[in-house]
């Protein structure tokens, strides 16, 4: 059994394990996953991220991701920014494009050390989210408990945004994993709960499907401005507040969404391959 070296970063807490699988294929099943992602008996990390051979011509590199749970998804905003850091630095590049299961997304160095991505349109279709049946995606009929009325956003990957009087007064642990399982998202659903605090600021809580609350969602903020700027609430740029710190989400008249924030490196480590 040989070791495989792995990064854990995270991009303002939502935290990963990053695994180089360009030179060495790796496949992982599900309990492999979780077993590195366990806070107390593995590496312990939100989502575990794969970087493989894109295909040639098309990106730079191509990103995996899993969630803790074990399941795997196509887009995570705050790990598109992890990757495209390491990324840069090993090519020497302030611009690549990374590969993903939702399509490829442009990545460059921004001013003081952050990255932006360009996070790909939002998607707004009812079919495109996807819903069980057709609903107007800027207010869906959905409720629970203090919970009304949420937007859906899909960012590569499926977003409920309730809009909220206060973030601090919802009990998103036991809200949210009731409304990611609920039978009006067929691939369940990420769940944000957005306070607007000015037209340019959002506080914003998200429960990650798959993960649970995290200290930040960059999926999750691309979707709550989109959602925002939708219903007039704020403009088209606007600062997420996540309980990890602050993304500069921008919707282009495009339709694209544009994410910037920071990355961090906490440590490196080998993991026994499977």
């Amino acid at each position: 059994m040989s070791a495989r070296p792995f990064i854990k970063m995270h991009g303002l807490g939502n935290d990963f394990v990053v695994i180089d699988a360009r030179e060495r294929p790796l496949r992982l099943d599900e309990d492999k996953v979780r077993a590195i992602a366990d806070r107390r008996t593995g590496v312990g990390c939100d989502q575990l991220i794969v970087m493989e051979r894109a295909r040639p011509g098309f990106a730079d590199v191509f990103m995996r991701i899993h969630n803790a749970d074990g399941g795997e998804v196509a887009a995570c905003g705050n790990a598109t920014r992890c990757v495209a850091d390491l990324m840069m630095k090993e090519m020497g590049r302030d611009h690549l494009v990374i590969e993903t299961a939702a399509g490829l997304l442009d990545a460059e160095r921004a001013p003081g050390g952050r990255i932006t991505v360009d996070m790909g349109p939002a998607r707004l279709d009812w079919r495109e989210i996807p819903l069980r049946e057709a609903q107007d995606t800027n207010r869906l009929d959905l409720s629970l408990g203090p919970l009304h009325g949420p937007a859906a956003v899909n960012m590569g990957n499926p977003h409920a945004v309730f809009f909220v009087e206060d973030v601090a007064k919802i009990d998103l642990d036991s809200l949210g994993p009731v409304l990611e399982r609920h039978p009006m998202f067929p691939e369940r659903a990420n769940i944000g709960v957005a306070q607007v605090v000015a037209p340019d600021r959002i506080r914003l809580r998200v429960w990650e499907r798959g993960a649970g609350v995290t200290r930040a969602c960059g999926t999750g903020a691309c979707a709550a401005v989109v959602a925002a700027a939708r219903r007039g609430l704020t403009g088209r740029k606007a600062t997420a507040v996540l309980d990890g710190g602050e993304l500069v989400i921008e919707w282009l008249p495009d339709g694209n969404v544009l994410m910037s924030g920071p990355v961090a490196v906490s440590f490196t480590g080998e993991l026994t391959d499977p």
